[in-house]
C-alpha cells in the first residue's frame, strides 16, 4: 500500500509533470473513491425505498406501474454493482502501477480520457478499434 499524499483541493493532473506521478495517481484514487461512495449511498436509498414501497396497491395499474418502476430501479443497481466492480478494478490498477496504460498496447491512456472515464482501460485509439470489431462481428 503507497503513502498517502494530501493534494491540493484545486489540483488538476497536467501533461506538463511526469505521468501518472504519485500526485495523479493519488487524485484518481480519490476520483474513484468518490465515485464508488456516491454510488452505494444511492444504492442505500434505493433499497430503503423499495423497503418502503412494498405495500399492496389494489389497483392492478397501480401495482403494475410500482412492479415496472421496481424492475427498472433493480436494473440499474444491477449496472452500478458491475461499475463497483470496475472501480475496484481501477484502484487495484493504481496501487500495482498499471493505472492510466492501456490493456492493449502499454501506452499511456490521456489524461483528458482518464477525467472523462476513469475506469477507462483502453486509449480511445484502442477503444475505438475495439468497438469497430465488435460491429464488425456483431455484423455476421
Amino acid at each position: 500500500m503507497s503513502k498517502q499524499i494530501s493534494l491540493d483541493p484545486d489540483y488538476k493532473p497536467s501533461d506538463k509533470e511526469p505521468f501518472m506521478n504519485e500526485r495523479q495517481r493519488e487524485y484518481f484514487r480519490g476520483k474513484l473513491l468518490a465515485w464508488k461512495e456516491e454510488i452505494l449511498k444511492e444504492a442505500k436509498e434505493t433499497l430503503v425505498t423499495l423497503q418502503s414501497e412494498s405495500e399492496n396497491h389494489p389497483d392492478i395499474a397501480d401495482r403494475a406501474s410500482s412492479e415496472t418502476d421496481r424492475a427498472i430501479e433493480l436494473r440499474a443497481r444491477d449496472r452500478q454493482r458491475k461499475l463497483i466492480s470496475k472501480i475496484d478494478a481501477a484502484l487495484s490498477r493504481i496501487e500495482d502501477g498499471s493505472y492510466g496504460y492501456c490493456e492493449e498496447t502499454g501506452e499511456p491512456i490521456s489524461l483528458k480520457r482518464l477525467e472523462a472515464r476513469p475506469i477507462a482501460t483502453l486509449s480511445l485509439e484502442a477503444q475505438e478499434r475495439h468497438e469497430r470489431n465488435e460491429r464488425v462481428f456483431r455484423d455476421d
